[in-house]
């Protein structure tokens, strides 16, 4: 048992990583190290193994439909063994006609690649000791009630097997009428109903992320977005990353397409409510320099500047396909529909793969503002698009993007 002068995880965390950082005099006056110690090392192409030619492809790419005006902005890294070619950025600041140009310190609201973190959080809480990913959420949840709402073990809500919905019933009223974060968080736990058996099918669920935050935040007495900025942001220094926008200066914010229904009003994406709220499902922003440190934590086994987050148990169990351990999944669905703790592996031969240039091995996550993120583990390299245009209207654009980055690794 940790004694009163037993020093905490977050305070070896911070300790170390600002020993770390104390070398480049890179440590602010709180102990958290500065965003320029806690990136990575720029480097050129040749130098970490990429082909610098077959790379201008993507960036070309993504240069043209900025250009016209079919993406409004975005932005594109790619790394390799801990280092990363100089991010690129295109297009505008927003999808407005007179938007200004893209900020080189722009953030991006990531989307549903919030997820994985927020699944990376909980699973700091296993390796405490405080969650079991096999115990019923009903455990540490007890209002989690309903037909077979007991049957809902934890890792369910991780792999998107637990039979919960994607939305709320009433998620458009909820946002029109800017309700809080927890409103929705307590309407996960109370007013959802399952669709089908826990762990016989696989149904995308954003509400499963919100019981996850919701366990998070009784477990650890802390906010959700506390929690992961106390825990993950700030060990790692990450200063332009946030579970909402608050705090941080608002034109920073990457504007986005919306969908047809949010034109006009006070709820979308691009909305100072939306922008605020912080949904652990999708309400992340971030800038491409401080995700690849999320990136390359992933690819070095939990550990980034001296700094051990996760263990190399913990980000195994995240990134290899868990679905083969529910006896009742169908064989097939679980073979090419895999999902690993948080993360998805790529779907080779589906609709649903991130590029035909990559292996079953490739872990990620794409978000419905037009982001894509995956790592290689094989190539120890990673690719972060981000983009402002919705990616279910063009997916394809993703997919031709990650192409272009596959082939430039030799």
């Amino acid at each position: 048992m940790t004694t009163p002068s037993d020093p905490t995880r977050r305070e070896v965390l911070l300790a170390s990583a600002a020993g770390a950082a104390l070398v480049a005099g890179t440590v602010d006056a709180q102990g958290v190290v500065a965003r320029a110690g806690s990136h990575l090392p720029h480097a050129k192409p040749d130098d970490i193994g990429l082909d610098g030619k077959q790379l201008k492809v993507a960036f070309d790419l993504l240069e043209k439909w900025t250009a016209n005006k079919d993406v409004p902005g975005g932005a594109i890294v790619v790394g390799r063994n801990g280092k990363i070619v100089a991010p690129r950025f295109f297009g505008r600041q927003g999808p407005e006609t007179d938007a200004p140009p893209i900020r080189e310190d722009g953030m991006f609201l990531m989307a549903s690649i919030t997820k994985p973190l927020v699944y990376l959080g909980a699973m700091l809480l296993v390796e405490r000791g405080m969650l079991n990913l096999n115990d019923p959420v009903v455990r540490y949840v007890p209002e989690f009630k309903g037909k077979d709402k007991d049957l809902v073990l934890v890792r369910h809500l991780f792999t998107h097997t637990s039979g919960l919905p994607d939305m709320l019933p009433d998620n458009t009223e909820l946002r029109r009428k800017q309700v809080p974060g927890q409103r929705f968080l307590d309407g996960a736990v109370r007013d959802t109903t399952l669709a089908f058996k826990p762990g016989t099918q696989v149904s995308y669920q954003s509400m499963g992320t919100a019981v996850v935050a919701e366990i998070v935040q009784r477990l650890s007495g802390q906010t959700i977005a506390d929690f992961l900025r106390k825990e993950i942001f700030d060990p790692l220094g990450l200063k332009s990353t946030g579970l909402g926008a608050k705090g941080f200066a608002r034109e920073r914010l990457v504007r986005v397409q919306v969908p047809d229904e949010q034109v006009g009003s006070n709820w979308g994406w691009n909305s100072p409510y939306w922008q605020d709220l912080g949904a652990p499902w999708g309400g992340m922003f971030s800038s491409p320099e401080d995700f690849a440190v999320i990136c390359q934590l992933m690819l070095a086994k939990g550990t980034h500047a001296g700094v051990r987050l996760l263990s190399p148990a913990s980000v195994r169990a995240m990134t290899t396909n868990r679905l083969v351990e529910d006896p009742e999944l169908p064989e097939a669905v679980a073979r090419t529909r895999p999902w690993g703790l948080g993360w998805r592996l790529n779907q080779p031969g589906t609709s649903g793969s991130w590029g035909d240039l990559l292996g079953k091995e490739v872990f990620g996550h794409t978000g419905a503002t037009g982001t894509t993120v995956w790592m290689d583990p094989q190539t120890q390299g990673f690719c972060i698009l981000l983009t402002t245009a919705i990616r279910e209207k063009a997916p394809w654009r993703l997919v031709h993007l990650s192409n272009a980055v596959a082939a430039a690794f030799v």
